[in-house]
C-alpha cells in the first residue's frame, strides 16, 4: 500500500484544468531530533505545506521509528515509506557509483558539496538518478548538507606520514577503508559506540568524524589533537519513491523540490554556524587544533587519498570529473 494519496480534491474543475491534489507523505530518516538533519526534514516540511497552502502534508519519522538505514530505503523502494534521508552511499545497492557523492575530498568545500549535489543542475546526479529509477524505482530530488569530517588523534598529525602504519578507525564500509589506507595507516573496523574505549586503550590511535559526533561523544576526553582536514563533506541525499513522485502534478514537484534546495542552503550555514561555534568550545577543553596556518599539510592527504580511491573504484573518476567541473 502507497502512503502517498494523492487525491483529485478537485477545488474547480473545467474542461482542461488540472486537479489541486491533496498530497500526504511519509518521512523517515535515522537522525536524532537534536541533529542538523531532522531540523532541515522538519523545516522542509513546514515551509512545503505553508507554500502549497495545507495540501501538501509531510510527517516527519525520526531517530529509526521506521527502522534502521536499510530498512528506510527498502521501505522508499517498496512504496511502504514515501521518502527518506541518509548518505548517497546508502543506495548504493541499488546504483554502486552513487557513493562518489560521498567519496573524500571530492568536493571543493561545502558550498561546492551543496552546489554539485543538486538534482536540478548536476549532470552527476542526473545521470546516477537514471540508474536509481531504473533499477530501484527512487529518485534523489534534495540533499542536506551536516558538515565536514576531521581526523582526531593523540599526538600532531600533520601529513600520511605522520599515521604510517598505525591503526586507525575505519567506518566497516569500503569506501572508509580505501579513504583510512590513503591517510598512510592500518583501518582498523570500531563500532561507533566501543570508540572511546578503543581511543583510551590504544586499540586505535585516531578516528575522523564530524566535529558535532566527536564533541556530543566526548571524544577530547581521550583524543589531544585535531586536524581540521576536511577530508569529507557530509552530504545526504534525499530520496523519494518513484510511484508516488509521479503522483505528484508537475507543478507541487517544483514547488516541493525549490523548498528543499533552499533548505539545503540553509543547511549549510548551520553546519558553519555550527563548526565555528565547537572549534571554540572543543578549544577550551584542552584540545590542539592543527590546520594549514599551523603546518597541516592538506596536499599531502588530498594527493594520497585520491589516489588510493581512484585505485580501489576505478568507476568514480568519470563522476568526479564531472563533480569537479561544477
Amino acid at each position: 500500500m502507497k502512503f502517498l494519496i494523492a487525491t483529485a480534491a478537485v477545488v474547480a474543475m473545467t474542461a482542461g484544468s488540472v486537479a489541486a491534489q491533496e498530497v500526504s507523505l511519509r518521512y523517515a530518516h535515522v537522525g536524532t531530533e537534536g541533529d542538523i538533519q531532522h531540523r532541515y526534514a522538519q523545516e522542509a516540511a513546514d515551509l512545503i505545506r505553508e507554500r502549497s497552502d495545507g495540501r501538501i502534508d509531510i510527517t516527519i519519522f525520526p531517530a529509526s521509528q521506521l527502522g534502521g538505514v536499510a530498512e528506510m530505503v527498502d521501505g522508499v523502494r517498496s512504496g511502504a515509506i514515501a521518502m527518506g534521508h541518509h548518505d548517497f552511499a546508502s543506495l548504493a545497492r541499488i546504483a554502486p557509483d552513487v557513493a562518489v557523492f560521498n567519496a573524500p575530498f571530492v568536493y571543493r568545500d561545502g558550498e561546492h558539496a551543496v552546489a554539485a549535489t543538486d538534482p536540478e543542475s548536476s549532470p552527476a546526479v542526473s545521470e546516477i538518478n537514471e540508474v536509481l529509477i531504473a533499477e530501484g524505482g527512487v529518485r534523489v530530488i534534495g540533499r542536506i548538507y551536516r558538515g565536514a569530517r576531521h581526523i582526531s588523534s593523540n599526538f600532531p598529525v600533520q601529513s600520511p606520514a605522520d599515521l604510517e602504519g598505525m591503526p586507525f578507525r575505519a567506518v566497516p564500509l569500503q569506501l572508509w577503508v580505501s579513504m583510512v589506507t590513503g591517510f598512510g595507516a592500518i583501518p582498523t573496523p570500531i563500532e561507533v559506540s566501543e570508540l572511546p574505549t578503543a581511543l583510551m586503550t590504544g586499540v586505535v590511535v585516531g578516528q575522523e568524524n564530524p566535529l558535532t559526533m566527536i564533541n556530543a561523544n566526548r571524544l577530547y576526553e581521550v583524543q589531544s589533537h585535531i586536524s581540521l582536514t576536511g577530508h569529507m563533506q557530509s552530504i545526504l541525499a534525499v530520496f523519494i519513491n518513484e510511484d508516488d513522485w509521479q503522483a505528484i502534478s508537475a507543478g507541487d514537484q517544483d514547488l516541493i523540490v525549490e523548498a528543499l534546495d533552499e533548505m539545503a542552503w540553509a543547511s549549510l550555514d548551520w553546519a558553519r554556524e555550527s563548526e565555528e561555534m565547537l572549534i571554540e568550545e572543543i578549544t577550551s577543553q584542552g584540545v590542539t587544533f592543527t590546520t594549514v596556518d599551523n603546518g597541516l599539510d592538506l596536499e599531502a592527504f588530498r594527493t594520497a587519498v585520491l589516489a588510493q580511491v581512484d585505485r580501489d573504484f576505478p568507476g568514480f573518476a568519470r563522476y568526479i570529473d564531472m563533480i569537479n567541473a561544477q
